[in-house]
């Protein structure tokens, strides 16, 4: 219900065009006529190739039409939705893992990117698949799993750079899991990075010829800031616009919760801390470009450079719910009552504000119906900008086609929970009691 609910909510918009995407798309038809990504005659595209390649499979078997690019991308998109599903359900449990799906497939955010000729969906995936992957093979410290987790980062990385953000959660994940076995650790570190040198050497070096470190001399590395001087709350200030206020003040909740309850929450409460660090370190890195080299790309694009940072701070969100629950239900005299009082009451809204993304993303959804120009804001009127071209469907079937995909997603995770919430509901009259 949740994966047909995000595909229903993504073909009711766009899709979406702008200068970026009819690069890329010249890029992914040129694979299809040509079988390399020249985003014009005889000039290479300064993008990794996985993704043209992809897009090209796809334009040559559907046509060579911008709407069957998008058709590919927006498969992709709900992908995404499902591996945040399975790892949300792997490191925490299955309520956790829809909630977090759900709430990924309704933000705005990747919902447009999904409509959009862009490789960034496509790298997300892979770098899920791989962070999954790689969380089994860290938990049973297989090589194996291991090789694979690494096959899949390199096609990752050789979609597009910003998958080396799945780095912060992997190696947190390998110091904490790693066994006292140096030898099998050091197999393990090359079994995963061999892969990714082997196709990046294999590219650059020995098909395009480009050289093996061309990557760093991308035009987003070499645009000055054009006399603007960013402040250094533009981040943030993307942030309340995008994913939206809400969403952050429930992030905070939940990392507050999980930071004050880490002795309680064991194994659960580390996942939160690793979370918390992907989301600081990728957008720390995206600060460091803007304000400290003075980039103009990072500084007008977060909406792509911090877009590996939504699904961590999906679960991070998400697991508010059972954080609740524990609460209601703790009885340990090492915990003193004022305190759980306190961290239950910032549960509880939490949960609110939860319910609140949930809706906030409705009303943002429905707006974008109405809009044929989207801004992505940063600071003032700079931003990262898409034209909505036709729809795949006609205008009066765009809001039944996105509300049914919306009540699809909500009845989903209501049905899923409904056990936890009666059990809610229970606790927090047996604690009234109690009081």
């Amino acid at each position: 219900m949740v994966l047909i609910g995000a595909l229903l909510v993504s073909v009711s918009l766009g899709p979406y065009t702008n200068w970026d995407s009819e690069v890329e798309f010249a890029a992914a038809s040129s694979v299809a006529q040509s079988g390399f990504p020249y985003a014009t005659p005889g000039n290479l595209i300064n993008q990794p190739p996985i993704a043209f390649y992809i897009n090209g499979l796809f334009l040559s078997v559907f046509g060579t039409s911008y709407a069957t690019g998008v058709a590919a991308v927006t498969l992709f998109g709900v992908g995404c939705v499902f591996l945040v599903y399975q790892i949300g359900k792997t490191v925490y449990e299955d309520r956790v893992g829809l909630v977090a799906a759900g709430l990924f497939a309704l933000t705005p955010w990747h919902v447009v990117l999904s409509r959009s000729f862009l490789i960034d969906v496509q790298c997300l995936f892979f770098s899920l698949l791989s962070l999954l992957i790689g969380i089994w093979a860290i938990r049973k410290t297989s090589l194996n799993l291991t090789l694979v987790s690494g096959i899949v980062f390199g096609i990752a990385l050789l979609t597009k750079l910003f998958a080396v953000f799945t780095l912060i959660p992997l190696a947190l994940l390998f110091a904490h899991y790693v066994s006292g076995k140096l030898r099998r650790s050091l197999s393990q570190i090359l079994l995963f990075v061999l892969p990714s040198f082997l196709m990046h050497y294999s590219w650059y070096e020995l098909i395009s010829r480009l050289g093996f470190f061309s990557v760093f001399t991308h035009t987003d590395f070499l645009s000055g800031s054009q006399g603007l001087v960013p402040s250094p709350f533009f981040l943030l200030r993307f942030f309340v616009g995008t994913p939206g206020l809400v969403f952050l003040l429930a992030a905070s909740i939940s990392a507050i919760i999980a930071l004050w309850m880490k002795d309680l929450l064991g194994e659960n409460a580390f996942f939160d801390i690793v979370w918390i660090a992907t989301v600081l370190g990728t957008a720390g890195v995206n600060m460091f470009l803007v304000l400290n080299l003075g980039l103009w790309v990072p500084y007008v694009d977060p909406v792509k450079y911090d877009f590996q940072l939504l699904p961590p701070l999906c679960w991070l969100v998400s697991s508010i719910s059972p954080r609740a629950l524990s609460l209601l239900s703790h009885n340990s005299v090492a915990m003193v009552m004022k305190r759980r009082r306190l961290l239950l009451a910032l549960a509880l809204v939490g949960l609110v504000l939860l319910a609140g993304t949930f809706l906030l993303n409705l009303v943002s959804l429905l707006t974008l119906l109405e809009q044929d120009f989207l801004l992505f804001r940063v600071e003032g009127d700079v931003g990262f900008s898409f034209l909505r071209l036709t729809p795949f469907f006609e205008q009066n079937l765009l809001v039944p086609f996105q509300s049914l995909g919306f009540m699809l997603i909500v009845a989903a995770l209501i049905w899923v929970n409904k056990n936890g919430l009666s059990e809610t509901i229970r606790l927090f009259e047996n604690a009234k009691k109690r009081t």
